[in-house]
């Protein structure tokens, strides 16, 4: 495996201080990968279907605060990325490992959102943030990367619009959700608190949750299961002693924030791939960087879970019971991630971002009423009928604006 730090021969900064790169130094286009845009479809709807079912195998079980849930996830998805790793062979550029410290940075946000908007309003505005951070980071060729036209730049602008819009809509879908039972949690470390029966910080969780403005109360009552959480002591926490106005305050702007690091995971990638002549030996396969981007992913998720061990004074909330799920869960959630770079590859991040950030919405809404029971009513499956509309609407549109090959050499 070669390994390159730096190469950089024109005097220029890299990422992400892009500032002094000319908009002009591109000479081999991202667009110039040689696959078929099916192969490009393909791999959005694996992506698609992995996201939208990727936390399905913990939805029985505890995942308290997220910390030691998130860290056994993104183990999972270091040895997905070292497997694939052996298989490339590829060069690793360390560069690239500062969108997976940026996906996992606002990863960790996830929590404290929760704890003062609930999962619905947060999942609605990080969710939204996202898809227009990536999308118009490739659009309009952002952070030195270059610019991805579509060939229909107006119905890429509409489909872009909706799915966006389908986000608020889904974000209305109410759920009946049971906590998991006593058996489930038996076997927890007894200082643990702050339970959480919710899947932590899947895109797709708001059709799990409600939107039914009980968010304050979130971990300032015992034993008590709301939007989704429950929690079994009266430890209180800086976010529990703010005001409602700032609670709200705070929980939106950590979505916004979450929301546009989530959205540059490829970033560093795609600027690798646009500036040949600072990477001379760039591969246009995304698959080359997914062990970077994945390496960058549990090197953060282990320093801030270090940290979160710290301040709990080594007595960190540990449920053994979810390893395994969680392990299933990062490797369906890396296969998911290594087609959103294969897709990014060959469609473009405008035509893949839209389609890959609403449709596993409406997966994990089929699973929340066929698998998991948890949305019932006419009310609820009319409102997910018209984000389905919207979420498919908005991700033909944008699939049917793909641009064309336009190789510069």
């Amino acid at each position: 495996m070669e390994v390159v730090w730096n190469d950089v021969g024109n005097g220029s900064t890299v990422f992400p201080n892009v500032t002094t790169i000319s908009p002009n130094v591109t000479t081999i286009s991202p667009d110039c990968d040689t696959s078929p845009a099916f192969v490009g479809y393909i791999a959005a709807a694996v992506a698609v279907l992995c996201y939208g079912t990727n936390f399905a195998p913990v939805k029985k079980f505890e995942t308290g605060d997220g910390m030691f849930f998130q860290w056994i996830v993104c183990s999972a998805i270091l040895l997905s990325g070292m497997v694939l790793q052996i298989v490339r062979q590829s060069t690793f550029y360390p560069i690239v490992m500062v969108g997976g410290v940026l996906w996992e940075t606002g990863n960790i946000m996830v929590v404290p959102i929760i704890k003062t908007i609930g999962l619905g309003l947060g999942l609605c505005i990080w969710g939204m943030v996202n898809l227009l951070s990536g999308w118009a980071t490739g659009r309009f060729g952002l952070f030195g990367i270059t610019k991805e036209i579509p060939d229909n730049p107006t119905m890429n602008y509409v489909g872009v619009a909706v799915a966006v819009s389908s986000a608020v809509v889904f974000s209305f879908v109410k759920s009946t959700i049971q906590p998991p039972s006593d058996s489930d949690t038996t076997e927890q470390d007894e200082d643990s608190d702050a339970l959480v029966s919710s899947t932590f910080g899947n895109p797709n969780d708001s059709l799990y949750s409600t939107t039914s403005g009980q968010e304050d109360l979130l971990f300032n009552r015992p034993a008590k299961s709301i939007n989704g959480l429950r929690h079994d002591s009266t430890d209180g926490t800086l976010l529990d002693r703010l005001s409602p106005n700032m609670k709200r305050l705070v929980g939106i702007v950590l979505s916004v924030i979450s929301g546009a690091l989530y959205g540059q995971i490829f970033t560093p990638t795609l600027y690798v791939q646009s500036n040949s002549q600072s990477y001379p030996s760039a591969s246009k396969n995304g698959l080359d960087y997914v062990f970077a981007c994945f390496c960058g992913i549990y090197l953060s998720s282990t320093v801030y879970f270090c940290i979160y061990a710290l301040v709990r004074r080594n007595k960190p909330r540990v449920y053994p019971r979810v390893i395994v799920p969680g392990i299933i869960s990062g490797i369906m959630w890396a296969a998911a991630t290594a087609s959103w770079f294969v897709a990014n590859k060959i469609l473009s991040e405008p035509v893949a971002f839209p389609i890959i950030t609403t449709l596993p919405s409406v997966v994990a809404s089929i699973l929340g009423i066929f698998v998991f029971k948890e949305i019932r009513g006419r009310r609820n499956i009319l409102i997910l009928l018209v984000g389905f509309c919207m979420a498919g609407s908005g991700a033909v549109l944008a699939g049917f604006s793909k641009h064309g090959k336009q190789c510069h050499h």
